[in-house]
This record gives C-alpha cells, sequence and structure tokens, in this order.
C-alpha cells in the first residue's frame, strides 16, 4: 500500500495545484454543503491541501508519527461542524483526483491502496473528533495589539476559558477580518493563571490572513481558536539536551518552551539559534538574552543574514548550526518558514544529524 501511495502520488504531484482545483470542484459536487465551510477565495486553502497530503504521504509509513498528527486533524475538524458523510465525499473526491492526474500508472490495485489508506485516516480523525469532549473551538477576545516595524505584531488575547495547550503546539484562528480562512499560529508563552495568550504574527506576501491581523486587528476583535496541535516539545524528565532552530516570527514555540522551563532552575540544556534576514528580525533577542543570563541552561545565538551586525553570526541558520557539527547528542527542533525548515533539515541531514531526532510541524504560514 505505502508503494503504490507514494509512487502513484509522485506522478501527481508536478500538477499539484490543478489536482487541489479538481479535487474541490468535485467535492462541492458530491457534497454541496461543505463549501459553506470554505471561504469565498479557495487560493489558499488549495495550498493547504497539497502541504497536508505531501505530509500524510510523507509519513504514510511511520505509523507512530502520522496517527497522532491525523488524531489531531480529527479534533481541529470539529470547529467546522464536519460529520461522517464529509469524510466519504472528501475521499470520493481525493481518489477521483489522484485518478484523473495519474494517468497510465492509475491501476486497480492503486485504487485499493488509496481507498484502503485514506479509510486507515478517516477513520483515526472520525475517532478523535468523537473522543474530544472538550469544546470545538475557543472564543477569545483581542486585548492589545502591538506593531513592531512595518511586518509583524505582537497580539494579546483573553480566551474566554482557558486553552488545554501545550508549549510549541499551535492553534487555528479565525479573525472577523477574514471570515472562514484560518490560520495557524502558535502562542509565544507558556500557559498562564490568567489563560491570556501572545501570538507573534508576520505579515507574509499573499498572506491574507496575517497581513490583516497585523495592519487591520482591534482591541475587543473576538477571534475563534481551534484545539492544540503539534509535536515540538521539551520534556524535563524525558528530553535529551536539545537544539532548538527559529526563523523570524518561528521562535514562538521556542520562547513558549523556554518560558516554561524557565519556572525551573534544573532543565535540560538548550541551545537556541534564533535567525532573520536583518537585525530588525531579531527583535525577540534582547528578551531570550535576559532569560539566558540568570538560566546557566539555556544558550542564545542570533543568526543574521546581513553583513557586519556586532554580536551576531552571520549566513543562513542552515549555514551557521551546521559550522557547529551534527548534534547528534541534541533532540532537535525546528520552526519557521517551510522554506527555512527545508534547507535547514536538508544541511542537518548532510551533516549526520539522525532524522528521528529533529521535529518540526508541517504548518506555519497562510
Amino acid at each position: 500500500m505505502v508503494r503504490l501511495v507514494r509512487e502513484s502520488f509522485a506522478v501527481v504531484e508536478p500538477h499539484a495545484e490543478e489536482v487541489a482545483q479538481f479535487f474541490y470542484g468535485m467535492l462541492f459536487t458530491i457534497e454541496p454543503s461543505a463549501r459553506e465551510m470554505f471561504p469565498a477565495n479557495m487560493q489558499v486553502q488549495r495550498s493547504r491541501l497539497l502541504r497536508a497530503l505531501v505530509h500524510v504521504v510523507q509519513m504514510v509509513d511511520r505509523p507512530d508519527d502520522l496517527v497522532p498528527f491525523l488524531r489531531q486533524l480529527g479534533r481541529d475538524h470539529r470547529k467546522f461542524g464536519v460529520i461522517s458523510t464529509h469524510y466519504e465525499a472528501v475521499g470520493m473526491a481525493l481518489i477521483s483526483s489522484v485518478k484523473k492526474f495519474a494517468g497510465p500508472a492509475w491501476t486497480d490495485d492503486v485504487e485499493r491502496a488509496w481507498a484502503e489508506a485514506y479509510t486507515i485516516m478517516a477513520r483515526s480523525m472520525l475517532d478523535a473528533a468523537a473522543g474530544d469532549e472538550g469544546p470545538a473551538y475557543w472564543p477569545a477576545e483581542v486585548i492589545s495589539h502591538e506593531r513592531i516595524g512595518w511586518e509583524i505584531a505582537i497580539v494579546r488575547v483573553r480566551p474566554h476559558y482557558p486553552v488545554p495547550y501545550l508549549p510549541g503546539q499551535y492553534v487555528s484562528v479565525e479573525v472577523p477580518q477574514r471570515p472562514r480562512l484560518w490560520r495557524y499560529l502558535t502562542p509565544a508563552n507558556a500557559p498562564r493563571a490568567d489563560g491570556t495568550i501572545d501570538f507573534h504574527i508576520r505579515g507574509v506576501e499573499g498572506g491574507w490572513v496575517s497581513r490583516s491581523i497585523v495592519a487591520h486587528a482591534n482591541v475587543g476583535d473576538t477571534w475563534k481558536m481551534g484545539p492544540p496541535m503539534g509535536r515540538i516539545g521539551v520534556s524535563r524528565e524525558y528530553s535529551r539536551d536539545v537544539l532548538m532552530v527559529a526563523g523570524g516570527t518561528g521562535v514562538s514555540p521556542m520562547r513558549a518552551i523556554i518560558d516554561n522551563l524557565s519556572q525551573w532552575g534544573e532543565n535540560p540544556h538548550v541551545h537556541l539559534f534564533i535567525g532573520g534576514r536583518v537585525a530588525e528580525d531579531l527583535y525577540v533577542v534582547p528578551a531570550l538574552q535576559s532569560i539566558a543570563a540568570v538560566n546557566p541552561w539555556l544558550t542564545v545565538v542570533p543568526v543574521v543574514e546581513e553583513a557586519g551586525i556586532p554580536g551576531t553570526e552571520q549566513g543562513t541558520l542552515a549555514d551557521v548550526v551546521t559550522r557547529y557539527g551534527a548534534w547528534g547528542d541534541r533532540d532537535v527542533l525546528v520552526s519557521g518558514s517551510p522554506g527555512m525548515i527545508r534547507a535547514t533539515v536538508s544541511r542537518m541531514l548532510v551533516a549526520g544529524t539522525p532524522l528521528d531526532r529533529i521535529t518540526y510541524d508541517p504548518f506555519t504560514v497562510d
């Protein structure tokens, strides 16, 4: 099954945009009620489908990683009001789409492999959704909005009731400026007694949601937040020493983890490389260095691509991190843009870092 799914997906992947467009057209034909769950502009949604498919196909032979990911997705999809008939329609549309663009590579055996794979995926998601007793989403009020330069904002929200996230996890967010267009954001702090959460958001190019938040979020706005997701985290009891590699606002999960660890005097040693294109991207470094000054388990290394910045290493994160070696004795956490993650992980694997030591989450941009 794994081989057939991967080989057939490799055939259709060059036509990914057309596959996604055909998929949603087929889905809305089979199940018209599903259209109401999606925004009017489907461009972002199509790219998300492709990233999800690629991620699942990459993990299809790693059930210990895939099943928890699918269960998180199943719980998260409750916010849309998804029911079993929607899963059936998605399965039919997905198989029809792959079949259309696989051409001669599509055989009866390939069809059975995709049907079996999708059945396993859907069952994991449905079981997780059925077993979740929490709310489908959490309403949260914006209580502050601070601009950091032109591209970045720090937004603090107060959920109506506590969100049970772990430091390093992310949530999906819907804002009133972009209804039905959910975006994944990561809390930049450990859970607080008052329940408030800080989000660091960069307005990325073409980012419908991120740019609207940076420019137009208002105090008093009500956001919706989906269930916590993600695998990035540090266990004080079970983790090895940790290497963190964060690009730009991708430092948010690392900040939340460090915020949590700073409550204790002894922790696994954490070596954080935080990078940016220009010095302004390192706006969080002073706060992190203040934490490091009183916590000897934490080392912070600023990295900037721009030359001549005192107190920083110059180069890309992939360059600088691998300059130090393979980090084979560490648990490695990577967060940032998809391009930064790809480049860093690829370089680390070439340098000799074991793949099973590297953890990153797949959804990081609009």
